[in-house]
């Protein structure tokens, strides 16, 4: 399936889900007038990340309420994927991506590795999503992950192997400046990781980072869009607000598989194997 895709790079404020989804339909907008299909923002895009102790109160169900209504209308005529906290039917709170399509909306993925560690410290206000499959979208099955996921290489490997052509990640990576290079360290390796990840897969990898300042952390942007092929087709600017919009088209994604075997050719069924294999053996 052919269609457009954008990322709006966007900064959010902590906390204002009014002044946050305003934002939000303002790059909406910006991504209807170029004739785009679906737009993704970046992680806890509706609440701004930081939200610690917030996220009781900002918690929101995959449902109608007064903060979604321009967001479903629109879904109408565009798909959105935005980041929120999410409140599920058993009251536990994650740290979501929804999918807004056709006047409804959808909780599509529960972030599986919230990081605590470093600077890092979701476990304490997220419980951890036990589950990653594609979600079915009007324009074909997507995988969507959030940030800390796509550091587990088990969770674009299954999300391809479930049908995904494009696999969709939400991030709020911050700035770690680090050694004297004029390069930021963080932009290059995640960008060298995205393009590691459509190549041996063969998918599109759209990453959707945030920009602006909270709570005194810094978030770089540099939002990308890479081919099938492991190019990159799309890049925005690093520390400021964008807007960026590429085709995708699943004869680049054909063409990529047929040229390239690998991943037609690969059988999880003998990882699957090979994996209990090495825990068999380790737990002696």
């Amino acid at each position: 399936m052919n269609y457009k895709i954008a990322v709006a790079q966007i900064d959010s404020t902590v906390g204002n889900l009014k002044k946050n989804v305003e934002h939000h339909i303002e790059f909406v907008l910006k991504a209807l007038a170029k004739k785009v299909d679906i737009v993704v923002f970046p992680e806890l895009s509706l609440t701004g990340y930081s939200v610690k102790d917030l996220n009781w109160d900002l918690a929101l169900r995959a449902e109608p309420n007064k903060h979604f209504t321009e967001l479903l209308k629109l879904s109408k005529q565009i798909t959105i994927i935005a980041g929120v906290v999410e409140e599920s039917r058993n009251y536990g709170i994650y740290n979501s991506a929804f999918v807004f399509e056709d006047g409804r909306v959808h909780s599509a993925h529960r972030k599986n590795y919230p990081p605590t560690y470093g600077m890092f410290e979701e476990m304490r206000y997220f419980s951890q999503g036990k589950d990653v499959r594609v979600f079915n979208s009007k324009y074909g099955k997507l995988g969507i992950l959030i940030c800390e996921d796509m550091w587990h290489m088990a969770l674009p490997y299954v999300l391809a192997h479930d049908g995904a052509d494009v696999i969709i990640s939400l991030t709020a990576s911050p700035t770690r400046l680090s050694g004297s290079s004029e390069e930021l360290a963080a932009a290059s390796v995640n960008h060298e990781q995205h393009r590691a990840y459509a190549r041996l897969l063969s998918t599109y990898v759209v990453f959707a980072n945030r920009v602006g300042i909270e709570d005194g952390v810094n978030f770089w942007g540099g939002s990308q869009i890479v081919g099938p092929n492991g190019e990159s087709v799309a890049e925005a600017k690093l520390f400021e607000e964008d807007l960026i919009v590429t085709n995708i088209d699943d004869n680049e994604i054909r063409r990529a598989r047929r040229f390239s075997r690998h991943f037609i050719d690969d059988s999880p069924d003998f990882t699957i194997q090979q994996l209990k294999n090495t825990l068999k053996r380790n737990s002696k």
